[in-house]
Parts: structure tokens; sequence; C-alpha cells
């Protein structure tokens, strides 16, 4: 399982908020280049809605292959009361052939992307991931060279958090305290849920500039 929230942050703000979660995490960043292949099921691979990510890390110089399956959300009182989403994910390595596999299987391409950003990996609380990153699409099948920005001017911020039955409630915890800490900057909510950007961010990332990061939250 794995805890999530999205949000998005104009273009021109990115810096400031790099220099936030330098102060928040004290890691440094890694650069993201990662090639995206989202895949859905059909109706005769079951009634429940299901996705599969097909994700290249094009920054590593042997570029592998990673694939990701996204099940349905966590229901109930217990999931409304929580400000994150929760929901079922499988990871593992795959190899390049991947792709003709789950077509064989029955899975459809939905959507090709490139994300180009960067990722902060560190421990607070939780294992969390902070992901920066413009999503562009491809023009062309797999022509990652020519992809083209899908919202020109603002960029997709997503904290993530691998989680289990048994600890999730403490995950999502430790993902929303975390998230207050970027509240001057963006609004960060569960996926499919818009928020806008936030209408003091322009002031906020100024004074972040000028503090040039130096203070450690």
């Amino acid at each position: 399982m794995e805890c999530v929230v999205q949000g998005i942050i104009e273009t021109q703000h990115v810096e400031a908020l790099e220099i936030l979660l330098q102060g928040i995490c004290g890691v440094h960043r890694d650069r993201l280049r990662v090639h995206e292949i989202c895949l859905k099921n059909n109706p005769n691979l079951g009634n429940v809605a299901s996705e599969v990510r097909l994700l290249c890390d094009l920054e590593l110089p042997e570029p592998t292959w990673t694939v990701k399956h996204l099940g349905g959300a966590m229901r109930g009182a217990g999931a409304e009361q929580i400000s994150v989403l929760v929901r079922s994910m499988v990871e593992s390595k795959v190899s390049k052939n991947a792709l003709r596999l789950f077509n064989a299987l029955g899975y459809k391409l939905d959507h090709e992307l490139l994300r180009v950003g960067f990722a902060f990996h560190f421990q607070r609380g939780a294992q969390i991931t902070v992901t920066v990153s413009s999503v562009n699409k491809m023009l062309k099948l797999h022509a990652t060279d020519e992809a083209v920005p899908v919202t020109p001017g603002i960029q997709l911020v997503e904290v993530t958090a691998p989680a289990s039955s048994e600890n999730y409630t403490e995950v999502a915890s430790a993902v929303s305290s975390f998230c207050e800490y970027l509240a001057p900057l963006l609004h960060l909510s569960k996926p499919g849920v818009s928020t806008g950007v936030v209408p003091t961010a322009a002031a906020a990332a100024v004074s972040l500039m000028s503090d040039g990061g130096g203070t450690t939250l």
C-alpha cells in the first residue's frame, strides 16, 4: 500500500520550493526524468478498474523499467477521516519487454508521459518521497525527445510513502504533518481533488529566496 497526496505549483515558484524542501529534508535532490506508460485493464480482467504503470528511469546509465500496479483506494469512514489517499500498490523491476506482456494479457495503452524534474527521498516519521515534475506528452509513440509540456507554467508535486494495512494510519499522519511545512507554497490533497495554487505563494517564495534556505525546519 501507499499514502499519497498531490498538488500543483507555478513553475516560477519551483526554485523556492526546492529551497524549502532542502531545508526540511536535509538531503540532496535527485534528478528526475521518467518515461511513464499507463495501461488500464479491460472488462475481461475483472470488474474492478485498475491500472499498471511502466516506468523507465532515463537518468540511469542503463535505463531500467519498473512496473507499478495501482489498485483501488481504501474506502469507508476511516478513509474519509484522513487527508491522504491510501491505495493498494505493488512495484517491481521488469524487463524492457514488459509492454508486450501486458498487451498480451489484455491491458491497453491509456496514455504516455515524460516527467522531468527532481525528487527528495527522506525519513520523517515514514519513508517519504517528494517529486516535483513537469508533465510532458509525447507527440509520437515513445518519442521522449519530442515531448511537450501538458500544462506550461505549472508543475506537479506528489508526496508518497509506502504503508501497510497495519501502519497506514501512522504513515498518513506523518505525510499530513510534513505537508503542513509546504502550505505556504502549495495545497496538497488527495489525487483527483483539485485545490489550485496558493494565492500567497509569490510572497512566500520571495521570503524563501531571500533567506536562501539557511533555516532547517
